[in-house]
C-alpha cells in the first residue's frame, strides 16, 4: 500500500542552536502533544539529546481514552540539521517522522516530513478518510501553536 504524506513547514523565531537543543530532548515531546491524547513517557534513556538507536516507549490514548504503547526508534540524527524516527510498535503499520532544521537569519525553518501507513487494509483506508487524517493534521495544527509559545520571539 503506498504510504500517506504528511508535510509540515514552520517558521521558528529563534535561533537554530536553541530549537535543536529543544527538540532534540525527547521530553519536550509531551509539550507539543494535545492534552486529550494524554501522551506520557514510559521509558526513555536518561539524557537531553537523540542519539542514532535511541529507543522511547510512549503511551497516548487517541481515541475514546483507549491507551496505546508506541516505541519509537531514533533512526537518523545529523546534529542541527535533522533527525528521524520511526514507529517499532504503535497505532500506525508505518510511521517514519523527518525532523529537518535550517538557519533562517536568526530564526529557523522547521520541516516535518511523515510517512504513515493505516493498519487493517480497506478499513484502515476508511478510519483515515473518515477521521485519522483530519486528526493528524489537527495535532500538527496543535503543535505548531505550541512551538509558537514555546518560542514567541
Amino acid at each position: 500500500m503506498k504510504p500517506y504524506l504528511l508535510e509540515r513547514e514552520t517558521l521558528i523565531k529563534a535561533p537554530l542552536a536553541e530549537v535543536w537543543s529543544f527538540f532534540s530532548d525527547p521530553h519536550n515531546l509531551s509539550r507539543l502533544t494535545p492534552d486529550y491524547m494524554r501522551f506520557r513517557v514510559i521509558r526513555c534513556p536518561d539524557t537531553n539529546e537523540l542519539y542514532e538507536g535511541m529507543l522511547i516507549e510512549y503511551r497516548v490514548r487517541p481515541l475514546a481514552g483507549i491507551p496505546l504503547q508506541w516505541i519509537t526508534l531514533i533512526r537518523k540524527v545529523q546534529a542541527g540539521i535533522c533527525f528521524t524516527d520511526k514507529q517499532l510498535k504503535g497505532p500506525y503499520r508505518l510511521w517514519e517522522h523527518t525532523h529537518t532544521f535550517a538557519a533562517q537569519g536568526n530564526h529557523t525553518l522547521m520541516k516535518d516530513s511523515v510517512r504513515y501507513v493505516m493498519p487493517l487494509g480497506i478499513l484502515g483506508r476508511l478510519a483515515h478518510a473518515l477521521g485519522v487524517k483530519r486528526q493528524l493534521a489537527g495535532i500538527f495544527d496543535y503543535r505548531e501553536q505550541a512551538i509558537r509559545k514555546q518560542f514567541p520571539g
